[in-house]
């Protein structure tokens, strides 16, 4: 089994590398050098035909790519702890939690980062008005989650979660392009002051 990756800042590797730590699954990640653009060649893209980052290839040589469904195939092998919730109530607020994460806190952190950002100029045509008015957007889903964290202690309850991953990526890759979070969302700082101190953090 092999783990293709990146290293930090790059969010989505990392959200693996987190929930591997959380499971105490101990499998070294293959770094993939996205700025030599190794993860658009050919070779990469017949294990991953959208040429993106993190990929498994399994040892039958199955390659599942999309941190989602990368971390749901370890939470159905190595089941303790879920991370995906145990009821079906549970599985549900946490899907729904990662998908109100990748839609209102990713998007406009990854509209800022492909149009606004210098580091993808060179990459793309970019729409800066359209990029910088994606600041506003960021701040509107913070206090949105201010908001929702109010009486939890994570964001899909009180376990700490996949949707707590994809929310702890994203907003640290948002600090990393220059979209910091607002001290003035107390509930949200604590949240990240929590998932912050998990050992799994530092992956």
């Amino acid at each position: 089994m092999i783990l293709y990756g990146a290293p930090n800042p790059a969010p989505n590797p990392r959200r693996v590398r987190i929930f591997l730590a959380e499971k105490g699954i101990d499998l070294p990640e293959t770094r993939i050098d996205m700025m030599k653009r190794e993860h658009k060649s050919p070779e990469f893209r017949a294990k991953n035909s959208m040429g993106q980052l993190p990929a498994l290839e399994l040892d039958d040589g199955t390659c599942i790519a999309e941190t989602v469904a990368i971390c749901r195939y370890f939470d159905e092998t190595q089941p303790d702890p879920p991370l995906f919730g145990t009821s079906p109530v549970e599985k549900a607020v946490v899907d729904m939690w990662v998908r109100r994460t990748e839609f209102t806190v990713m998007t406009p952190v990854g509209m800022f980062w492909r149009h606004a950002h210098p580091r993808t100029a060179a990459l793309l045509t970019q729409f800066k008005d359209f990029g910088e008015s994606n600041k506003e957007t960021y701040k509107g889903a913070q206090r949105y989650l201010n908001r929702e964290l109010a009486d939890k202690t994570w964001l899909a309850g009180e376990r700490f979660s996949m949707a707590d991953i994809c929310l702890l990526t994203t907003v640290d890759f948002a600090d990393w392009i220059g979209l910091p979070l607002e001290d003035e969302y107390e509930n949200l700082k604590a949240w990240h002051d929590r998932a912050s101190a998990r050992p799994s953090a530092t992956a």
